[in-house]
């Protein structure tokens, strides 16, 4: 036997029935979010604070320099430039980027030495070139000078040493003076200074058996 439910006169009138309906359209919508959850692998529902965007212009500077640091490290000026491209108040990204250069997440100088390691190995760039382009990148003066200053004057010379034995089967059968302005170019778009750049070009071919006074007389401007 089915039981008659009576709802009261201050519960229900007219739109009774249709405030019962809403109200057990809430509940089961509410038992699916915490049978979703619950599979998984919560407890209950997840706030909507917890799963939105960030609200405060900190909490989304927050955001976008963590997620520009997952990716590689990065100096503070590339991430102020960053914050200030997606629209983050000066006030705002300052504070964050301050916090995060007290914290060690923003190292330029720890920058600067890595990609000085990194560029000289890896390109073969000299200390000219390594400091344009930290300077590219927002790094302070004196820090550049401090981290270019830690690649030995030996090892750049070993360097564009290595750098012109591989270029030079390259430039066999041309002229003399094209080797020459060949390889010495070479070295000076990677940052070494004129005089070593001459002096490793000229060694090499000297090597090759090419006459040294003649070499002298054909020394290129670079």
């Amino acid at each position: 036997m089915t039981r008659r439910t009576e709802w009261p006169e201050s519960a229900g009138g007219p739109g009774a029935s249709g405030d019962a309906e809403h109200r057990s359209c809430r509940t089961g919508g509410a038992a699916r979010e915490d049978g979703a959850a619950a599979r998984n692998g919560g407890g209950s529902r997840p706030s909507r604070a917890g799963s939105g965007p960030p609200r405060t212009p900190e909490e989304q500077a927050r955001a976008i320099c963590l997620r520009l640091l997952t990716g590689s490290p990065r100096t503070r000026k590339q991430l102020a430039d960053a914050l200030r491209e997606r629209g983050i108040p000066e006030e705002a990204a300052e504070e964050v980027l301050s916090r995060f250069e007290d914290v060690g997440l923003i190292d330029d100088a720890a920058f600067a030495g890595a990609w000085v390691e990194s560029r000289h190995h890896g390109r073969g760039l000299a200390r000219r070139a390594l400091a344009r382009e930290l300077r590219t990148k927002g790094v302070d003066s004196a820090v550049i000078d401090e981290a270019v200053a830690r690649l030995d004057p030996a090892q750049e010379e070993t360097t564009a040493r290595e750098l012109v034995d591989r270029k030079l089967r390259a430039t066999r059968g041309l002229e003399r003076d094209k080797r020459l302005r060949r390889l010495a170019g070479m070295l000076a778009r990677k940052g070494y200074p004129e005089g070593l750049a001459l002096r490793v070009v000229r060694q090499a071919l000297e090597e090759e058996g090419e006459d040294a006074d003649l070499l002298d007389e054909h020394l290129p401007d670079v």
